[in-house]
């Protein structure tokens, strides 16, 4: 955020003044609105005023909101050491202004938060701990402004004491740190509002961090054409585990067809070729037994994209497959039991992978077992943990979790919102595998496929409400399809789902 307020002033369009008047003002209706949703009368509000550009919109907000009539009470910590717009923001209030040290959070109705924005770097300390402390465990509505504080803009990880809010007001563009849990818990209802920074500044900043929405990836997004067939829509293939273990891929096989793959096969052995025929219809059903039977199936050209590891088993089966699949040059999606597989051999994996063939998508227990150094690197956050290991690996990356995250070996990475709470359910990760393949088998580019395969199974989950299993998933992929087609055209990729850097 501080790169594009230097990068508008300096343009001469925009003053840094009329950026923070902007965005206190914003703060100003965002706090009218919370107290109007009180329905109570005459809500004292305290305005918490740090040392920096947050503490300037703070004044700002302050000011305008004693104004329309508001009690307002300031509490500064560092009044002193401001400077520039923020000096000057402090100077236009003319009212009492007290130290951060007396800040009771008894007899207020709403408190704003403006002591530190995303662009934190080291745990709140002193005074401004215990304010923290405090204001947490009373009963009081809080307006955090730019980000909660005590939260780490770029990590989303709370840095000791971090406020709670129940909404935040951003300016531009969100924070890595406004996706990523805990600190998405921690911003509520999160606003973004336009104080005038030209869109065309993000060439300039060049971010290579995305919200995980539409605008990001519908441009490869392929629709059925009216005069094409199935194999025009990509075979998409599923291996299947034994007798006692076929469900897990059954449910990525079918989520593939509902992903719009033309077809679907399910390579069983031979021991669950019976188990799997009971229940497939759509979903082709052949024998894969060994590497003979592999390299049998690989010889159709048209079989372009397959999940291993649902269910298959761990072990040197899986990696053969695993090999066998990328050497051929096909799309892999690897999961579950086959990222296990390679946990103590990874650079067998690595070595066969080539740009846009590979996808895998770790847990984070699974991540830890196929990248233990960097998933023990405490001073990264999971953005730049997944983008390690998509360049490590040279493939897409999905970091699964509440916040998941999609990196590709270019550097890019997108952090999904979309999802609830019932996903975390047996079966949902093997879902979404095969919704990935299926778009893979279609064509899209593989971190393209992944961002949109991870959107597409949260939004699914969400449509479908509380009591989600995972069966219940691929049934919910038309709704999402629909959704996404009555959207089309979608803007180019990058505009609307950017997010600035803490610092940017």
């Amino acid at each position: 955020m501080q790169t594009a307020d230097r990068l508008t002033i300096a343009t001469g369009e925009v003053a840094g003044s009329t950026l923070m008047e902007r965005a206190g003002a914003a703060v100003a209706r965002a706090a009218t609105a919370a107290m109007a949703a009180m329905a109570r009368q005459n809500v004292a509000v305290a305005v918490l005023a740090g040392p920096g550009s947050n503490g300037g919109d703070a004044y700002v907000a302050a000011r305008l909101l004693a104004e329309r009539g508001c009690a307002v009470e300031v509490f500064a910590l560092g009044r002193d050491s401001l400077t520039g717009d923020a000096a000057a923001a402090a100077r236009r209030w003319t009212k009492t202004v007290r130290d951060l040290a007396d800040f009771a959070p008894t007899g207020f109705g709403l408190v704003v938060d403006g002591l530190f924005g995303a662009g934190l770097s080291r745990p709140l300390d002193g005074t401004a701990a215990t304010a923290v402390r405090e204001l947490n465990a009373a009963e009081v509505t809080v307006l955090a402004i730019d980000l909660p504080s005590g939260i780490s803009g770029d990590t989303g990880q709370a840095m000791g004491e971090a406020v709670e809010a129940e909404r935040t007001v951003t300016f531009f563009r969100r924070k890595p740190g406004h996706l990523l849990f805990p600190g998405r818990a921690h911003c509520g209802a999160v606003e973004v509002a336009d104080i005038g920074i030209a869109a065309s500044v993000l060439d300039r900043i060049h971010p290579q961090t995305f919200a995980n929405a539409p605008a990001l990836w519908s441009a490869a997004l392929r629709m059925p054409g009216r005069t094409g067939h199935k194999y025009d829509r990509g075979h998409a293939g599923v291996f299947s585990g034994g007798a006692s273990t076929t469900g897990a891929a059954r449910l990525s096989a079918s989520a593939g067809l509902r992903a719009g793959a033309g077809l679907v096969t399910l390579f069983s052995p031979a021991s669950a070729l019976l188990v799997n025929a009971a229940h497939l219809t759509a979903v082709m059903l052949r024998r894969c037994t060994d590497a003979a039977d592999l390299a049998a199936h690989l010889e159709d050209t048209r079989l372009n994209a397959i999940v291993l590891g649902p269910g298959f088993g761990v072990g040197e089966s899986a990696r053969c497959y695993a090999e066998a699949v990328l050497k051929a040059g096909r799309a892999l999606v690897l999961d579950a039991d086959a990222i296990a597989s390679f946990a103590e051999a990874p650079d067998r994996l690595f070595a066969g992978a080539q740009p846009d063939r590979l996808v895998l998508t770790p847990h984070a227990g699974e991540f830890k077992r196929l990248f233990p150094d960097i998933a023990a690197d405490a001073s990264t956050g999971k953005p730049d943990k997944a983008r390690a290991a998509a360049v490590r690996s040279g493939a897409t990356v999905v970091l699964k979790g509440a916040d998941t995250v999609i990196a590709s070996p270019d550097g890019r990475a997108a952090i999904n919102a979309t999802g609830s709470a019932w996903l975390a359910t047996a079966g949902s990760g093997d879902v979404l595998s095969g919704v990935i393949c299926g778009l893979l088998a279609q064509g899209m580019p593989a971190f393209e496929a992944a961002a949109a395969g991870v959107w597409m199974h949260g939004r699914a989950a969400e449509l479908f409400g509380p009591g989600l299993i995972a069966e219940d998933l691929p049934g919910m992929l038309p709704r999402v399809w629909a959704e996404l087609a009555a959207a089309m055209p979608e803007p180019a990729a990058g505009s609307a789902s950017m997010i600035s850097g803490a610092t940017a």
